[in-house]
């Protein structure tokens, strides 16, 4: 396949609904498996897969949403530093809408703070270069999909001897919360989607804990609904071949090793923290990343004394429950009256990759499978 039409082709879909209903059907049992990321969760709703699947299939919705499972007294830090004199705040756009106790940023933006959103953390550099009179400081948020260029920006911020750029780091790391949750009583799963963009930095081998140490299969997946589709027939495949395995559906992007020159930038520039607090999972150790001792000069948290309060999720807000699979975005008490994207009240109700926000735009899609000749 060359272009995205291909990966969108229906007959190529009816061709995989059909051999997932005929193996489901074959193995008379439910099956839950967990997309572990953001971008299939927006992929599954967005072109209805959910409802073109039989009812023993089931996805679960998992915590790789980046904006989603930052806590909120985080983004608390985050609006409290950009209120302080001489600094430009700068961020990605989907963080500006993001709900703290104090508000959002894009409330400290209507306010007078000096909010600016970027598409990249070398914009947040060249805003610096720009105003050498005013402290530059970058809210990095992702996982090891985004770090990558994070680190190189603090690289060229180093080569420069630049003095008024910091980073506010929020960079966390995909094994440690999916071993949390594999380690949740009662949550039952019976594999796992694989997320594709972390995969092309850390490889495919490094989900391979995953069959190993806890009996379940993966499928490292691509983004586009045949993606997802051909992932859930290989999982059903593993099922009736009595296979439990690593396998790697995005091999088009996906190496096992992953990226070499991409894991020595992290390495150089960052080291896990002692722990790191997650919304809907608590303080997990070693899930997040710090500036390493040869750029903690760049560490905004160092530069900058944070409040860095821990505080509670709103109480109306289930975020979390649907963070860790334990609850359909639909299920939630506020979900579509008190919390829309318009108005949200929790991170999943924000970003497009949140599952929240997800349904809430595409949720129509269950109702309309039919008329596309796909179900």
């Amino acid at each position: 396949m060359r272009f995205v039409d291909e990966f969108r082709d229906p007959e190529a879909a009816k061709n995989l609904v059909r051999a997932i209903d005929q193996t489901a059907e074959r193995l008379g049992r439910k099956l839950r498996f967990m997309e572990i990321c953001g971008g299939h969760t927006h992929t599954i709703y967005r072109h209805g897969l959910e409802q073109l699947l039989p009812e023993s299939v089931e996805f679960v919705h998992g915590p790789g949403c980046p904006v989603c499972v930052i806590p909120m007294g985080r983004v608390d830090d985050a609006v409290w530093l950009a209120y302080r004199p001489g600094v430009i705040f700068t961020t990605f756009g989907d963080m500006m809408r993001v709900p703290g106790t104090q508000g959002s940023l894009l409330q400290a933006q209507a306010q007078g703070a000096d909010v600016r959103f970027v598409y990249s953390p070398l914009d947040a550099l060249k805003i610096a270069r720009e105003n050498p009179d005013r402290e530059v400081v970058f809210f990095a948020v992702g996982f090891e999909t985004t770090a990558p260029s994070t680190a190189l920006t603090l690289i060229q911020a180093n080569q420069s001897q630049l003095q008024n750029f910091s980073v506010f780091s929020n960079h966390v790391l995909i094994r440690p919360p999916l071993q949390a949750i594999l380690d949740t009583a009662g949550l039952q799963l019976d594999g796992f989607i694989g997320p594709g963009h972390v995969a092309t930095v850390v490889g495919s081998d490094h989900f391979n804990f995953i069959p190993a140490e806890h009996g379940l299969p993966i499928v490292v997946t691509g983004f586009e609904p045949l993606d997802i589709l051909q992932a859930v027939d290989m999982l059903l495949n593993q099922y009736r071949d009595g296979r439990c395995q690593l396998e790697n559906q995005y091999s088009r992007v996906v190496r096992p090793e992953g990226n070499t020159a991409a894991l020595q930038l992290l390495e150089e520039v960052f080291t896990p923290r002692e722990t790191f607090e997650w919304r809907g999972l608590g303080y997990i150790p070693h899930s997040g990343y710090q500036l390493s001792a040869g750029y903690a000069h760049f560490d905004a948290e160092r530069r900058f004394e944070l409040p860095g309060q821990r505080v509670t999720d709103h109480p109306a807000c289930q975020c979390g429950l649907v963070l860790t699979g334990q609850l359909k975005p639909w299920e939630c008490r506020v979900f579509g009256r008190g919390c829309t994207p318009e108005r949200p009240i929790g991170t999943c109700m924000v970003s497009p990759e949140g599952a929240c926000a997800a349904y809430y735009n595409f949720g129509r899609l269950h109702r309309e499978a039919a008329s596309i000749g796909l179900r």
